[in-house]
């Protein structure tokens, strides 16, 4: 069992969701789960249709983000979510980028 005053360590994701989620206000859904969660880092439309998502967080708090990543905002569908583990950065707010050009 942890002690009450273990603060855990973050974890960093990069998640690419695929389906109907462009065109449909799904970063801005990311931001606000982002918000809800307490997770920082980024999210972008890719030029393939998916949509781009790095996520920071600990990992209780980044669990339950993926979880509503996974199921989306009821205007858009997702099909798949894929989730890669990656090296903390230590993000300070989460973002959406815009791609350039």
């Amino acid at each position: 069992m942890k002690s009450p005053d273990h603060q855990e360590q973050p974890k960093c994701v990069s998640l690419r969701v695929h389906g109907r989620v462009q065109g449909v206000g799904f970063r801005y859904f990311a931001v606000r789960e982002a918000a809800k969660y307490g997770i920082t880092g980024y999210v972008r439309n890719e030029p393939d249709g998916s949509v781009y998502i790095r996520a920071e967080g600990v990992p209780e708090a980044l669990d339950k983000f993926i979880q509503r990543i996974q199921s989306g905002p009821a205007w858009g569908r997702v099909d798949r979510v894929d989730i890669q583990e990656t090296p903390t950065v230590g993000y300070t707010d989460f973002t959406v980028k815009y791609q350039a050009g």
